[in-house]
């Protein structure tokens, strides 16, 4: 019995009944090697970002058919006794290795490998694929804003734009990928993020007047607290707030109409009042080149919400879940022979893969090298890339947020000159496929 819900059910029908399938024909329980991919980067996306792999182990361990998802399927004609028997016991038993969580991917990098059966392994893509495709988007957009942001804090705030479970997994990712904070009291309530938020127009409406509303919220929350100033008119709202707290407020928040400009004429007001601590904070639907716009201006820290949830533009990143090596027979010892699609535009590469970031002495990226060989490869300066996650049906790879969110921040700093730019171009690194003698073959998707 599992503490959390099941999982099980965040499948597709058609991987249920290749499982059914599979078992009559009695070829269910070859071992089988899926890997997990993009084919490409979103277009004019220089690099990915890996997200989800905490929230996909979670949804592994819960992945169970108790009594309710075998009872519905049974009643809808899905499973035969035969399926609903092995249903019933199931346990993934293989072993995945991955990517870290927080690291960067390209076209074709093996961010996830799942060996097991093949009954085992298949009944897991739409789930892994869900979660990876999501959170992944998510999080490579967060990259781009906190790039642009550079030592800005920004705060996560789309809850309400999204799904209301999105929007927590929405808020997991963007911290991975250097957000400082959540408005999303459940991301923070689960995983720890540092929260954050004061007041919206409403309060200030809700007053007589705007000074009512301020030194009602100093009175409950600090002087430190962040105010509104622009429900009305900026000018007199900063002028108020200055006064009420004596020139030690600790910020105020612009929300509409010329950043830039608003922000540098608040920014001498406030000074000019004694207020040159008070810092200022942006929202109004920023994405990452409005915050490369805002680099000049005087402005403490952002707030993102609708661009961030969306993946600014590239609300999935395409990734795909696909067989590359089977076994020959269903001895669990028998040989494995790598096996690809043809298919024009979606053809694969076959083999299991093992994967390295090749860098230069100083430590900076030049390629993504994906070895097709069955045997794990490197320089002396490559970077190995996939670690253990779950080792025959253990989860050995759960770790802290704050060691995905270091990651992606070493991983970035790693990136050539040329990924750090907004502008449209191919991705930063090439990706690389070597046989066993090492030497580069061509493939559908790489480079």
């Amino acid at each position: 019995m599992v503490n959390h819900p099941s999982t099980a059910l965040m499948t597709d029908q058609y991987e249920l009944t290749m499982v059914r399938a599979a078992l009559k024909s009695g070829i269910a329980h070859r071992t089988s090697v899926f890997e997990l991919f993009a084919r490409r980067l979103p277009p004019g996306r220089r690099y990915g970002v890996v997200a989800g792999v905490g929230r996909a182990l979670e949804a592994i361990a819960d992945f169970r058919f108790l009594e309710p998802e075998l009872d519905f399927l049974e009643q809808a004609g899905i499973t035969d006794p035969q399926t609903t028997e092995f249903l019933a016991d199931y346990k993934f038993s293989g072993s995945i290795w991955g990517y870290g969580e927080g690291d960067l991917y390209f076209p074709g990098s093996p961010i996830l490998v799942v060996q097991g059966t093949f009954a085992e392994a298949v009944v897991l893509e739409t789930v892994l694929l869900s979660i990876y495709n999501y959170d992944s988007a998510v999080a490579s957009a967060a990259s781009r804003m906190t790039l642009m942001a550079e030592d800005r804090p920004c705060i996560e705030m789309g809850s309400r734009r999204t799904h209301e479970q999105a929007a927590v997994a929405a808020a997991r990712a963007a911290y991975i990928a250097g957000f400082a904070s959540t408005s999303n009291m459940e991301a923070g309530r689960k995983y720890g993020i540092p929260t954050s938020g004061t007041a919206a127009h409403a309060f200030t409406l809700l007053h007589d007047n705007e000074e009512d509303a301020f030194r009602s919220q100093v009175d409950t929350l600090g002087e430190d607290t962040t105010l509104l100033v622009d429900t009305f008119d900026i000018e007199e709202a900063v002028r108020a707030a200055v006064r009420i707290t004596n020139g030690r407020l600790g910020a105020v928040r612009i929300d509409s109409g010329d950043l830039t400009a608003t922000a540098r004429d608040v920014r001498a007001l406030l000074d000019e009042l004694g207020a040159a601590k008070t810092r200022i904070i942006v929202t109004s639907d920023l994405d990452e080149w409005q915050l490369a716009a805002l680099s000049g201006a005087p402005v403490n820290g952002y707030g993102v919400g609708t661009s961030l949830v969306t993946g600014s533009g590239a609300p999935t990143c395409s990734m795909v879940y696909k067989l590359v090596a089977r076994s020959e027979s269903n001895d669990p010892g028998a040989h494995l022979i790598p096996v690809a699609k043809k298919s024009m535009l979606k053809a694969t590469v076959g083999g299991r893969k093992y994967a390295a970031r090749r860098r230069d002495f100083k430590g900076i990226a030049e390629a993504e090298l994906i070895g097709v060989s069955g045997t794990p490869m490197g320089g002396a300066h490559d970077r190995p890339l996939l670690r253990d996650l779950v080792i025959d049906g253990e989860i050995v790879g759960t770790e802290p947020l704050a060691v995905a969110r270091a990651r992606h921040e070493h991983a970035r700093g790693e990136l050539p000159r040329d990924g750090y730019k907004m502008s449209r171009g191919e991705p930063v690194i090439p990706t690389l496929y070597l046989d066993a003698s090492g030497a580069v073959i061509p493939t559908p998707y790489a480079g």
